[in-house]
């Protein structure tokens, strides 16, 4: 693969996340990286991409969690790590660790896209 193809790839990952259409921008890192395992890319060019895989993935976790706690604090005022971790697998929305929920929903916090209050294990709204 030409360096101008990655490069163009690169920047089409970057505008797909920018419009917030993590999922895309997945599926268009997964096809890069398999052009990765066959071609010899510079390593300035992996390390972008695994920056960019690392980087959606979490934002897409976010986007998921965010719309399901704002649709759960519609109804109750507090839930559980682990009972929101089970209502995500059982709607196979996401599959993660409770320490990597926590996380987004902590990083969610500080990028002031969700108002709420972790006291232990629990996410108080």
């Amino acid at each position: 693969m030409e360096t101008q193809e990655i490069v163009k790839e690169l920047n089409n990952i970057r505008e797909l996340m920018t419009q917030e259409k993590f999922a895309d921008a997945i599926v268009l890192i997964e096809k890069l990286k398999e052009k990765d395992k066959t071609s010899d890319f510079d390593y300035t060019y992996t390390h972008q991409l695994y920056q960019l895989d690392s980087n959606a993935r979490s934002l897409y976790n976010q986007q998921i969690v965010l719309k399901r706690i704002k649709e759960i604090s519609l109804n109750q005022n507090s839930i559980t790590f682990r009972d929101l971790n089970v209502m995500l697998k059982s709607n196979n929305e996401l599959n993660l660790s409770e320490d990597i929920l926590r996380r987004e929903i902590e990083i969610l916090i500080l990028r002031n896209q969700l108002k709420c209050k972790l006291e232990g294990e629990t996410i108080n709204f």
